[in-house]
């Protein structure tokens, strides 16, 4: 059960978060979501894969972590592999408060049911009640991720008007013998981006959409990367 409330000096003075990375901290999680302003740095670490809504009326991109619910292959020990957070995963417990189509100032809000919330991490204010930079740094991430939300629907309208996205079926045999299976996700379609003319494509540059469709594809060579992490992991090492 979360515990949302807005995040104020007077309610939150003495309040600390833990920044350690760990399963029983809410980090066991197969993938987060991305947003396109961010996929130069995604794609550095993880494989993008897009995913329709339940209501089938609108993609979201992910950076992915592993194959199967709960699966986090960057996950060790209090530590996580990788020199790049998805904003999604670095801003938490803290969320921005209303909803996240609405326009005008925002507010920071923060989970108080996390188990991030505890007596040994990082301080919100400091004794004269001021932001310390952690806090600062965290708005500038969700003001970032925010941003980046609002812009996304733009860039999924124009995959959708040039029917740039294509199913993934994936089915890899890990070392041990054992198989698993990606299904539900959606990639880049190489062939159809190729085929574009150069009206399309200009359209997409000038729309700033170009440049995150290319590294969406570039990102898909991590998950050779990312079955190496799973092999190492079933074989103990």
């Amino acid at each position: 059960m979360s515990g949302h409330a807005l995040l104020t000096v007077e309610d939150h003075r003495d309040l600390r978060v833990r920044t350690e990375r760990s399963a029983q901290l809410g980090d066991a999680v197969m993938c987060s979501i991305a947003v396109p302003s961010e996929f130069r740095r995604v794609q550095d670490e993880y494989p993008i894969l897009f995913r329709l809504n339940a209501e089938r009326d609108r993609f979201t991109a992910l950076a992915m972590f592993g194959f199967e619910t709960g699966e986090n292959l960057f996950l060790d020990d209090s530590k996580w592999d990788a020199r790049y957070l998805p904003l999604a995963i670095d801003i938490q417990p803290f969320l921005i408060g209303g909803s996240p189509s609405q326009s005008g100032d925002k507010q920071v809000h923060i989970d108080l049911a996390s188990p991030r919330i505890g007596a040994d991490g990082v301080r919100l204010f400091d004794e004269d009640g001021r932001p310390t930079p952690y806090l600062e740094s965290v708005t500038d991430k969700l003001g970032a991720l925010d941003a980046g939300y609002q812009a996304s629907g733009d860039f999924f309208a124009a995959l959708s008007r040039h029917e740039l996205l294509e199913p993934l079926t994936l089915e890899i045999t890990l070392d041990d013998g054992s198989i698993n299976r990606l299904v539900g996700f959606h990639v880049i379609d190489e062939e159809r981006l190729q085929a574009l003319d150069a009206a399309a494509l200009g359209e997409l540059q000038a729309e700033d959409h170009l440049m995150p469709i290319f590294m969406a594809l570039a990102s898909l060579s991590n998950l050779t990367e990312l079955i190496a992490r799973k092999n190492r992991r079933m074989g103990g090492g």
